[in-house]
């Protein structure tokens, strides 16, 4: 049995790790305003009640109830115990578990230790041969023409895989069962028809991947003469996925400390290239093209990502996928840009001839990715018909459409307005885009509605079940009168009954801004009315904390005794309660604050008239609030 992990431990690991990189791994989410939200993955549901706020490092469903910090989701999400959830965040963090008593509980664990042992001391042995090894000149030569020095060869763990089938073989599998471990490393490759072991890497220049906590996990080897492959990867395991890892981010993060942008460059080489010149802020993708795997960790390290390709046609074909990788990923805050070398070049063989000023100057003037999208789609395009404006329009519309809602998307629809000489909904109607961009139009509202349309992050977006109370809508037609369409009854009519409480919380819900229009509902305060109570804690909360999300107030309910037993009312009231139109909402709102104090005046009015015996005091107050009453009721009276 494990010993007990020290709390001062995993206080400091949950301080160190970022609760949206673990949800965000594992739950579709899309920001709203300053958190993010999503459907909940602990319970089915068809509309987005789980949010995640950084800030608070906290995630909570409206829906279900479940919340909780980076250690709990991993418990509750990944179905692992206590010792297990902490041992992932040590290693997402890039810190060493504390040694506790007991022997280590699972196989696998002891597997990928073993794993992680020997890829260090294949780092070591490879380090090693570049230094010692009888044919090590030809490696050593080659790092000197390619401009490398010593230092920049040893910051980043540069060896030697020398010539020969089984010199790693020989050094480091003592029995058959690290040789089985050599082989789940991907640094022994097993010849199946004679049962025997052979190196993967042979007369390569090795480079090895290191994680986030600056362990081995793989490497890359580059040939020294015209061999093929040029460049040789570890194949998949336990410890390393392509999709996910990129060469030189940890040497990036570790040195330096305030990264403001990323570079992603295609070759080992140009990431070690560009650091010695002082550009220490390249990475590489391993084999693969960019994914948005890829794309969305370091978007959350950085504002800014450049690609950096070859200007050849190979060059272009590799930033058009990287365009197609980037429009979905990219949010408002965030910058992708597109540079083309000269052709022949590499950023490596680049940065030696200009240096790091003029690279960064290339750096600094390459294309926004929205230059580079447009300029991409106009050089097949005749701008000058109404045919090729049509095609422009149908290639350029879809992919915009992918994008995250935002002022970004916005405005590359308006600059294809600009472009075409025709408005976005004409662009529509020629490529019968409706459905792919959400464009539609929109019929006159009814003022009640079961679903909601101006959610500001889709927490309450609610199908009714046929059992919910709804008002009844009615069609088209049977609202024409005179040839015009005629709205229901609002409320305080007799088509519809409904409590002024829970229609006022759920307007509020849905229009938290609103709440201004309120004023401070003292008189609720103290009501024996519990939804009345419920309208003047919210009310009062949105006023104090303006800009806030429903995901955001449950969460900070949650962390008061007093409001926390409220949260589940609200959701009640938010799903049960028909929802009015957004045109209407500050006219319902006003005619159930109005009703409300109507009913008020009428509780106290009576309460006064019960008591046997009035004070001077209490015959004054009797007096003004029937004055208010008689007015009130003035001011409703239809006019004759």
């Amino acid at each position: 049995m494990a010993g007990r992990i020290p709390q001062s431990f995993i206080d400091d690991l949950l301080a160190r790790v970022n609760v949206l990189d673990i949800v965000e791994a594992r739950v579709k989410l899309k920001r709203t305003g300053k958190n993010y939200s999503g459907l909940c993955p602990f319970h089915k549901e068809k509309s987005p009640s789980f949010t995640v706020n950084n800030e608070k490092q906290f995630y909570y469903c409206f829906g279900c109830g479940a919340g909780g910090n980076s250690l709990g989701f991993l418990m509750e999400h990944d179905r692992l115990s206590f010792p297990e959830a902490v041992e992932e965040l040590a290693k997402l963090a890039g810190v060493e578990m504390p040694k506790t008593e007991g022997p280590v509980d699972h196989q696998r664990e002891q597997r990928i230790k073993d794993i992680y042992s020997l890829l260090e001391e294949a780092s070591e042995y490879y380090q090693q041969q570049l230094r010692k090894h009888p044919s090590k000149d030809i490696a050593v030569n080659y790092l000197k023409n390619r401009g490398l020095s010593g230092q920049f060869a040893a910051r980043f763990g540069i060896g030697y895989a020398p010539p020969g089938w089984d010199n790693l073989l020989k050094k480091l599998a003592r029995d058959e069962a690290t040789k089985l471990r050599l082989e789940q490393a991907g640094m022994l490759i097993n010849k199946e028809d004679s049962d025997r072991y052979y190196d993967r890497f042979r007369e390569r220049i090795m480079f090895p991947i290191r994680d986030m906590r600056g362990r081995v996990i793989a490497f890359g080897g580059r040939v020294l003469g015209d061999e093929k492959p040029k460049y040789l990867n570890s194949p998949e395991t336990d410890t390393f996925h392509k999709s996910r890892e990129l060469y030189g981010l940890y040497e990036a993060r570790k040195y330096n400390q305030n990264l403001e942008r990323l570079i992603i460059v295609e070759g080992y080489m140009d990431v070690v290239g560009l650091a010695q010149y002082g550009i220490g802020y390249a990475v590489a993708t391993l084999g693969t093209a960019t994914t948005a795997q890829h794309l969305e960790r370091l978007l959350k390290m950085v504002p800014e990502v450049i690609f950096c390709f070859d200007g050849d046609e190979a060059g272009r074909k590799a930033a058009k996928r990287a365009l197609d990788t980037t429009m979905p990923v990219i949010t408002d805050g965030k910058q992708a840009r597109f540079l083309f070398l000269p052709e022949g070049e590499d950023p490596d063989s680049l940065v030696r001839q200009e240096g790091c000023e003029a690279f960064e100057q290339r750096l600094n003037e390459s294309l926004p990715l929205s230059d580079f999208f447009f300029k991409t789609l106009e050089e097949g395009a005749d701008m000058s018909s109404l045919d090729g404006r049509a095609r422009f329009s149908n290639q350029a519309l879809p992919l915009i459409d992918q994008m995250q809602p935002g002022i970004l998307k916005q405005m590359m629809q308006e600059k294809i307005s600009e472009l075409t000489g025709l408005s976005l909904e004409q662009l529509i109607s020629v490529n019968n885009l409706q459905e792919t961009t959400g464009t539609h139009s929109t019929p006159e509202p009814d003022y009640y509605h079961g679903e909601s349309d101006y959610s500001d992050d889709g927490y309450f977006d609610y199908q009714p079940e046929p059992n919910h109370f709804q008002p009844e809508r009615k069609s088209g037609k049977e609202f024409v009168k005179g040839g015009k369409k005629s709205r229901p009854a609002p409320p305080g009519g007799s088509a519809v009954h409904f409590n002024p409480g829970s229609t006022a919380i759920s307007i509020l819900l849905h229009l938290p801004a609103l709440a201004v229009q309120c004023g401070n509902l003292d008189i609720l305060a103290n009501t024996e009315d519990k939804t009345e109570r419920l309208l003047y804690q919210l009310n009062r909360y949105l006023q104090e904390n303006p800009g806030v999300t429903p995901g955001i107030l449950a969460i900070d309910w949650q962390e008061h005794d007093h409001l926390k037993p409220l949260i589940q009312q609200l959701n009640e009231i938010a799903h049960q309660t028909p929802i009015i139109d957004a045109n209407n909402a500050q006219q319902v709102l006003n005619d159930c604050l109005n009703r409300l104090q109507e009913r008020h005046l009428d509780r106290e009015i009576l309460q006064l008239k019960s008591q046997p015996h009035l004070s001077t005091g209490d015959k004054q107050r009797l007096n003004t609030l029937i004055m208010k009453q008689a007015g009130s009721r003035l001011r409703k009276a239809p006019e004759k």
